[in-house]
């Protein structure tokens, strides 16, 4: 279930734990889990503590590497325009609901891949195929061009804002086009719930507020109200204990459980 590719690399594995040859979701776990990672990421860099994890928990868990243009190494993903790399989810989608025989999936994203579902959810049809969005420091509302580009040099991908490099740098700027677009007539779409959980000390998606939602069915989580001497930034949210907490629970409600602060 690899995403379709603008150029020819060698795709990372997928992460332990993650597209099983075939699974059945369980009545406590009946969505499956899908798995989507950040600009300048990949599926196992971003979820090799997350997908395990989930399926020792005994749900069906996929990733997909998405948005590869030419400038793709078998490191960096997610550069491609956004609405292009929403069409790869939207085909993944139907693949994982066609190999399990589910009618929805719940969807788990960092960064981009936080906000791009939304895109999926909003245009593309998306809403009656997800049950759930749970995002961890998405770029919702956009970020700036500090935060991209600090992001770009702690990955070592240099100069993203040149032409044709990082096509989904410029759609995630505050006020652009594509974010204008994204967040008209409201954040969210009936049936589908939202779950953002960011941190303080965010510093690619800045200020970190613009990670946050508006709308019925969302809950924003700030990772400092539960426990204030978490320091996790951007890129260690999708490793962080506490945040991870809070990706199971909202995965599963009924057997939620208070998080606890190391």
């Amino acid at each position: 279930m690899a995403a379709t590719a603008a150029t020819a690399v060698a795709e990372p594995p997928p992460p332990p734990g993650a597209n099983p040859p075939s699974c059945r979701p369980s009545a406590q776990h009946p969505d499956p889990v899908i798995l989507v990672h950040g600009t300048f990421e990949n599926r196992f860099d971003n979820w090799e503590e997350l997908s395990p994890e989930l399926a020792s928990l005994g749900y069906c868990v996929y990733a997909l590497d998405y948005g590869a243009n030419q400038y793709t190494a078998d490191t960096f993903y997610g550069l491609a325009h956004v609405p292009r790399s929403a069409g790869q989810l939207a085909a993944y989608v139907r693949q994982v609901l066609d190999a399990t025989g589910a009618s929805k999936v719940d969807i788990v994203g960092h960064s981009q891949g936080g906000m791009m579902p939304r895109y999926y959810l909003k245009f593309l049809g998306g809403a009656s195929h997800v049950h759930a969005l749970i995002g961890l420091a998405p770029s919702n509302h956009g970020t700036t061009f500090n935060g991209i580009g600090t992001f770009a040099q702690q990955e070592g991908f240099a100069q993203p804002f040149l032409s044709g490099r990082c096509d989904s740098c410029y759609d995630q700027l505050a006020g652009s086009p594509f974010m204008t677009l994204l967040n008209s007539g409201g954040d969210t779409v009936p049936g589908v719930i939202y779950t953002v959980i960011e941190t303080r000390y965010d510093e690619v998606v800045t200020p970190y507020t613009s990670a946050f939602l508006s709308g019925p069915n969302v809950t924003n989580i700030l990772v400092q109200n539960q426990c204030p001497a978490d320091t996790s930034d951007h890129i260690g949210l999708a490793y962080d204990p506490v945040a991870l907490h809070d990706v199971r629970n909202a995965l599963d409600p009924s057997t939620a459980t208070p998080v606890t602060c190391g």
